[in-house]
This record gives structure tokens, sequence and C-alpha cells, in this order.
């Protein structure tokens, strides 16, 4: 049975060395019932623990790829640990070192507001909505779940432009979830004038439009955004380039807008790390994305003769990421070999079944 893991005060007190030690010697112990999944945006302290790095989706994947393992320690936030959960084996469970790292663009949509939404697109479209509905992957269970009920399906950063093309061939308009900016971004780039994607507020009646913008609309973009990257501005693209000559920009699509078409490119994370590992020697990078991330692959560049800084001089961390401390992840394991679950994430069957299904619909898309 699981339990909720109050973190004791020892487990602060232990200096950095120790804590390395008995992380190892925890992991050692547990052998291959164990996989920790770290996601790119972690701190160093903590990833380098990890058996694999990458993206909320990618790290699911690889965690439903390895059966033999029973416990699934998934350093990132809650809403990817829903999703290793749905994606895992029934033997498997699933643990969040620290159950407060949630993600505030998540946080953005919630059921009750998603279900009032879409009661007010029946009474504006007098019946059946002609509306394939389109979460992030940065969104909870439930929300997944009514868009797999109701048609719709995930999408990544990677692949949110193929999804956008499934859905415009089963609906005239996509209402997307929670990220306003990569509904926005995508939606330009395959071709929908801005105007043609108004903003729905939750908390406004009919989102704060009129029946004419809901009726006219093709992709209905929901009031969310990423605390980290909507920082990154139009202005810290002009100033990187005014100080760095020749610099080129890479921003992830989670960024406004304005910052999209000011830079040079913008993709995932996946895309971001294989364009700049793939450039050639000599050339400089600004990179709009997370803090963590952007300061390993600057460190892996250097070696390579290559020069990357983060687009804000100061750079973006995401606070709910590094919640999650070697003591937190140490307190996981630690439990785990005295034979105690803690932090354990469930999600409850039916919405598993759902959220399985608009996944499923997502990786059947090319």
């Amino acid at each position: 049975m699981s339990q909720t893991c109050i973190l004791p005060q020892s487990y602060f007190g232990a200096d950095s060395a120790e804590m390395d030690r008995r992380i190892a010697a925890a992991k050692a112990r547990l052998g291959k019932r164990l996989v920790i999944l770290g996601h790119h945006y972690q701190r160093d302290d903590v990833i380098k623990f990890a058996d694999f790095t990458g993206d909320s989706f990618m790290l699911s994947r690889q965690a439903a790829s390895r059966p033999e393992a029973d416990y699934i320690v998934f350093c990132g936030v809650h809403f990817m640990a829903e999703s290793a959960d749905v994606l895992s084996a029934p033997h498997q469970k699933v643990v969040l070192p620290d159950l407060a790292a949630g993600c505030s663009m998540a946080d953005m949509a919630e059921i009750d507001q998603l279900e009032q939404v879409w009661s007010e697109l029946e009474e504006t479209f007098d019946g059946t909505p002609p509306v394939i509905p389109v979460t992030y992957m940065n969104s909870s269970a439930a929300i997944k779940a009514f868009c797999g009920e109701r048609g719709g399906a995930v999408c990544t950063s990677s692949n949110a432009s193929a999804v956008f093309k499934w859905a415009f061939e089963r609906a005239g308009t996509i209402l997307f979830l929670p990220d306003q900016h990569l509904g926005r971004n995508t939606g330009y780039s395959t071709g929908i004038p801005l105007e043609r994607m108004p903003v729905w507020d939750p908390n406004r009646e009919l989102g704060g439009n009129t029946p004419g913008d809901i009726l006219s609309a093709r992709v209905i973009l929901w009031k969310g955004h990423c605390s980290v990257h909507q920082r990154f501005t139009p202005e810290m693209v002009d100033k990187v380039r005014d100080r760095y000559p020749g610099i080129r920009v890479i921003v992830h699509p989670e960024c406004t807008w304005e910052v999209v078409q000011k830079s040079d490119a913008s993709g995932s994370t996946e895309r971001i790390i294989k364009v700049v590992r793939e450039a050639a020697a000599g050339t400089s990078w600004a990179v709009g994305t997370e803090l963590h991330l952007v300061n390993r692959l600057a460190e892996e560049s250097r070696t390579a003769g290559k020069f990357v800084i983060s687009l804000e001089e100061h750079g973006c961390l995401c606070s709910t990421m590094f919640r999650i401390s070697p003591a937190h992840l140490l307190a996981s394991l630690e439990n785990l070999v005295e034979g105690r679950v803690v932090n354990q994430i469930q999600v409850p069957e039916q919405t598993a079944h759902w959220t399985r299904v608009a996944l499923d619909r997502m990786l059947a898309i090319h």
C-alpha cells in the first residue's frame, strides 16, 4: 500500500557525498527492479542518477519498455508520473519523489472547467460541436481522458503539427489546451491566420468571445501558458543578437508567437538538443528553454567548439522541477529498499482507459 512521504529532517542534514553514496547503494540493492527517469529540466545532482533522460512522453515509453522493473521513480512533475502510470504494466508502481512537484501550466486547465467549456460549445453550435479536443502532453490525466472519450488526442511539442492535420481531417475546429502559445505557433505554422485562433478564458462567459468568434474559429486556444517559456521576450532576441553578432536563436514552441517569429528555429527539447549537437563547430547559439537543459547543452557544446547561452541573461528555471532534490530521491529509494512504496501515483482505471485511448490515437498519427 502506498504512503505519502513527508521528508524527515535527517535527509536534509546529509552532505552531498554521503547522499550520493546512499543513492548509489539503494540503486544497487534494488537492481533491475528499479528504473529512474529524469526529465531534461531536472537539476544536475538528480539527473546524474537517471537510467533514462528525455522529455515527458519519451520517458513514459522508456518505462513501459522495462517490464522487469517493479518500481518507476519519475524525477519530473505530476502529469508526467500520471502518464507513466497509464503506460506502465499493472505490476509496476510509479513514484514521484516530491508530490508537490506539479506543473503550473497543467494546473491552468481543470476538468470541471473543461466540462463547462464543452457545454458552452454545445450551446453555441446548437448540438454536438464540430470540434476535436486536443490536449498537450502537459496536462492532467483527467484532461487527457476527456479528450480521448470525445474523439480527441494528445500531442507533444514534437508532433503537434501532425496531430493538428489529423484533427482537421475530422473536424473544422480544434479546441487546444492548456498552452495557448504552442497551439498558436502550431496553428500558424499550418496556415491558420491569427484572427481565427481566439483565446478562451475559462473564467469568462464564452471565454470572453462572441458567438461569431467561436463559429469562425479554426483553433480555440485555452488561456494557459508555461511560466518558464512565457518569460522569454522579443527584446531578448534583439539584445542577444546585438551582443553576439551571428548568433543563432532557437526556442521552444511554448514561447510566445512573437518570440518564435523572431527566432531562427523552434522545436521541442529533443529537437533543440539535436539541432545544437549537429551544428558545426564555431557556431553560437542562444537557447530559449529551461536553464538546466541549456547549461548541460552549453557544457557539452564547449568541448565540441560551440558557444551556447540562455536567451535570457540570467536563465529561466522551472521551480517545480527543482523541487525534486537528492534528498527526495534518496528518501524514495530507501523506502523502496525497506519495502515501502511512498508517493505512488495511481490513475483511476476509467480515467486511465480513456487516457490510453487519447495517447494511442497520437501514436497512430504519422
